[in-house]
């Protein structure tokens, strides 16, 4: 595991976490995404990858490359100010722990994007 990959086995844990109601939030959540990304490929694909990892309760079918590497700056930061807001202000702890998890994929991303 590479060191801009920390996020990877906690996501996997978080993931395979969900409860029933737990990932029908999640689906919610990621519906609003999809939606508000308004025709932005990389971010409709970010919410795509999401749910199926959430629908499957797993991250192995994840796809090799991950679209949140292709997330601009600006798209990076307002996925994680929302991933923070969920996370802080979620009833349910699975979800939470899931929005925790999806941040620290975006932290990692966003660190990776400011390197040379």
């Amino acid at each position: 595991m590479s060191p801009t990959d920390h996020h990877s086995e906690y996501l996997a844990t978080a993931v395979a976490a969900l409860t029933p109601a737990g990932r029908a939030r999640v689906d919610e959540l990621l519906d609003q995404l999809a939606e508000a990304a308004g025709g932005r490929e990389w971010l409709s694909r970010f919410a795509v990858v999401r749910r199926a990892e959430a629908d499957t309760g797993s991250t192995d079918a994840s796809p090799e490359i991950e679209p949140g590497r292709r997330l601009t700056r600006q798209e990076l930061d307002s996925l994680m100010t929302g991933f923070t807001t969920i996370r802080d202000q979620e009833h349910l702890d699975d979800v939470a722990n899931w929005a925790n998890a999806v941040l620290a994929l975006l932290e990692d991303e966003a660190e990776a994007s400011e390197s040379p």
